[in-house]
């Protein structure tokens, strides 16, 4: 009885921070909990009624398993008013910026025109880590902020609280380590939310490890060169003797598949090379090296004395945890392997399910915020997909040899219950992760095994960890190529789109009932037909009636998508972060796996662009290049290579050559500004480059210029284009505009919008435009 009473209780504290997405759901779990009591009441009360006819039988053991397995009524009350006391509970927790918190002396970059910068004075938080750009990113607590020039000149200084998400030049950030006292000379800024559908959200991340403001370094000075111990040592000593022999990207693969991804700098190419091929779990430091450090040390020590076996697992869980950071993933694999160790020094056979279930309790009680967070997810649902469906998938392999039913079952358990989550968040399904997953796994074994005691001999003498590392370099060289060659397999990645939360919803209901009850689990492939029915009926509607067109939040050059009833134009593409971090996410958020038509017409202040990066995301069957003097000519080869393996069509476009491109006519007006007209469903589009008041004039002459009824340009030549041409809507890649400006544009018919402040621009045939933020503002979402 007790533990049916637990298992309630923890499950309804888990429900509640669900529920934390749902305005109310606090109150609604709370009366979940007494229409509970209130059924329980009446079924507690049937069932007293019957151990009394079975007593007077003297059916006791009949009535003893009865009474057993019967909930108190009062349980439902306890576990509605646990969840109703966990929404309460993770509000509190969520960060907030104390007083003297550095965010609270960040200057409104809006507002300002000139950037703010300071001398930060602090601790290392952590070890530097190199970001995509090429930059050292490490966490800095603060203690005092000792230069802010104000308006009279004068130099203040200040102490302060909290901690700056800091990059800094990659050559700066060589030799730091956590514990470090340094200064910081950069610009501080408040990180921005997304501004484009899929679009990373800088701000919640920051939200999430309870920093309010980042900082742009420029010169590091060490104030203290004490070198205190820390675990960061440790890792050094381990990846240091790993990468010495094998190399990179090898060393750094073993490194980051005994200690994680997230505690060694992995190479980008190689992490989004597994990450594309669905092998992720490779690079996460969780259950599977958690599993292999116990059943190794157990397996050496079944000699020995209990007490020494638990205590040389426990050490080694500890150092593993200590040596990977206290993620999510790794805490919850580490207190289930002490569950595991409970119940060796008990005899007793500990349940899965329940000590999965008490993982995630404990962890939730520590850090509720990790509700939202996707790898303590993925971590659970992967895991709870082994406990409950790798015996059932197993028993149905039973045609085959064991060990491949095994290898088969292990990663399609995994999939089916992390995939709906997957589809939710990215929208996208790697075709061939099974098949991989089964084939990938001896060598992933072996590497892991490999690179442990590698590690472990490195500790003792580096020399030795090397020496031993050198023989995974043909296996860990096998296993990139492997995922290599299946990531370059035509059609390696299948774009539906994100679900809807109702899908992922229902896809979990059929999972769970598939689990839970004898009918379904007959019907299995019932419940997998209406999954995909769920996921595909919605994708196909979509995409064979969807008119819309939407300008993307960008910086330097408008990047237009146009999407008419399975057909899509996709118009510039922007830097090649923009490429990356904001077209493709957008693109494959709305199921869109090919792009019919594509136009490249570059603006200046771009000075690289994303095309090649949304190429080998996405396939282009058409490429109409407008080619000006700001093309870098290496890129355009390298980009016409690239078409020509996906066999897609190059063709340059001229100077004031309609292109037809589905129910679109587009056509570059002026290459030097540039001009670039879009015609759709009789409403033009006008795209400007940045202009004087002089050219203006001229181009109304010549008729290169024509009042439209949208208006892109940059936010200097804006209220000079607005006055002469008068459209109906004008856009503008600005967060704020000067008081002058917005005097003078008060006094025109155009309605303004600016990206910057408002983020993507969407238009639908009613006529209506909508802007991303005020649409995220209008919908509930999850922290």
């Amino acid at each position: 009885m007790m533990q049916v009473s637990g298992v309630i209780v923890c499950l309804s504290y888990i429900l509640g921070l669900l529920l934390t997405a749902v305005p109310g759901g606090g109150a609604g779990i709370f009366g979940l909990g007494i229409v509970g009591a209130v059924f329980f009441r009446r079924v507690y009360r049937n069932w007293w009624l019957s151990s009394q006819r079975q007593k007077a039988t003297g059916a006791t053991k009949t009535l003893a398993n009865s009474w057993q397995n019967t909930p108190d009524p009062r349980v439902w009350i306890v576990a509605g008013l646990v969840g109703l006391l966990a929404t309460f509970y993770f509000q509190w927790r969520l960060p907030q910026p104390e007083v003297k918190d550095i965010s609270k002396f960040v200057v409104d970059g809006n507002k300002s025109r000139q950037e703010q910068l300071v001398i930060v004075r602090g601790e290392v938080a952590s070890h530097p880590r190199m970001t995509r750009s090429q930059k050292g990113q490490f966490w800095l607590k603060v203690t005092q902020l000792d230069e802010v020039k104000n308006e009279q000149g004068q130099v203040p200084k200040k102490g302060v609280s909290g901690k700056l998400y800091v990059t800094v030049p990659i050559l700066q950030a060589t030799g730091l380590y956590s514990g470090q006292q340094i200064q910081v000379t950069g610009v501080l800024y408040k990180p921005k939310a997304a501004s484009n559908p899929g679009g990373f959200d800088f701000q919640k991340y920051l939200q999430q490890e309870g920093t309010f403001a980042g900082l742009a370094g420029q010169q590091v000075s060490v104030v203290d060169e004490e070198r205190p111990w820390g675990w960061w040592q440790v890792r050094e000593i381990i990846v240091r003797s790993q990468v010495r022999f094998l190399g990179v990207p090898e060393g750094p693969l073993v490194s980051a598949m005994v200690l994680g991804s997230k505690a060694v700098d992995l190479p980008y190419d190689v992490r989004d090379l597994f990450v594309k091929a669905g092998l992720a779990h490779a690079l996460a430091a969780s259950g599977f090296q958690t599993s292999l450090i116990l059943g190794v040390i157990l397996q050496l020590t079944k000699r020995a004395k209990k007490v020494t076996q638990i205590s040389l697992g426990s050490l080694g869980l500890i150092t593993f945890l200590c040596l990977t950071g206290f993620q999510p993933a790794v805490l919850r694999a580490v207190i289930m392997g002490f569950a595991a160790l409970v119940g060796l020094a008990l005899e007793r056979r500990i349940q899965q399910l329940g000590s999965l279930l008490l993982a995630a309790t404990i962890l939730l009680v520590v850090n509720p915020l990790w509700i939202w967070d996707l790898g303590f997810q993925l971590s659970f649902l992967a895991t709870l997909g082994l406990i409950t469906t790798v015996s059932p998938i197993t028993k149905r392999l039973d045609w085959i040899p064991p060990l491949l039913a095994g290898a088969i079952a292990v990663p399609l358990a995994a999939t089916i219950w992390t995939l709906p989550l997957q589809l939710f968040t990215f929208g996208v399904v790697p075709t061939y992760s099974l098949p991989l997953n089964i084939i990938s796994t001896p060598l992933i074994s072996l590497i892991s095994l490999g690179g442990m005691v590698s590690a472990l001999a490195s500790l003792i003498l580096p020399s030795a960890g090397s020496t031993l590392a050198s023989f995974l370099y043909y296996p860990t060289h096998w296993l990139i190529q492997l995922v290599d060659f299946f990531g370059g397999l035509p059609g390696n990645a299948v774009v539906v789109g994100s679900i809807a939360t109702w899908q992922m919803l229902t896809i979990y209901s059929l999972i769970i009932l598939s689990w839970l009850i004898k009918w379904w689990q007959k019907r299995w492939f019932l419940a997998g037909f209406i999954s995909i029915v769920v996921v595909l009926i919605p994708f196909w509607h979509s995409a064979t009636n969807l008119l819309r067109i939407t300008l993307l939040a960008t910086r330097t050059e408008p990047v237009v998508v146009v999407q008419i009833r399975g057909n899509n134009t996709l118009i510039n593409s922007g830097d090649e972060g923009t490429g990356r971090f904001t077209v493709v996410p957008f693109l494959q958020q709305q199921g869109i796996n090919k792009i019919d038509w594509a136009i490249a017409s570059k603006f200046p202040g771009n000075e690289s662009d994303g095309w090649l990066n949304i190429l080998q995301n996405i396939n282009i069957k058409n490429f109409y290049h407008a080619v000006n003097s700001l093309d870098n000519e290496l890129e355009t080869q390298i980009i016409q290579k690239e078409l020509q393996n996906r066999q897609g069509s190059y063709q340059p476009l001229t100077i004031k050559q309609a292109v037809e491109v589905g129910s679109t006519m587009v056509e570059v007006i002026n290459d030097q500004l540039p001009i670039l007209k879009l015609q759709i469903f009789d409403q033009t589009w006008l795209f400007v480059g940045r202009i004087q008041g002089q050219e203006i004039a001229e181009l109304l002459k010549t008729g290169d210029l024509s009042p439209p009824q949208v208006l892109w340009c940059p936010p200097e030549s804006l209220l000079d284009l607005v006055v002469a041409l008068k459209p109906q809507v004008a856009i503008a890649p600005s967060g704020d505009l000067d008081a002058k400006t917005l005097f003078a544009l008060d006094k025109v018919q155009t309605q303004i919008f600016l990206t910057g402040r408002d983020g993507a621009i969407q238009w639908t045939p009613e006529g209506n435009f909508e802007t991303f933020m005020q649409s995220t503002e209008n919908q509930s979402s999850f922290f």
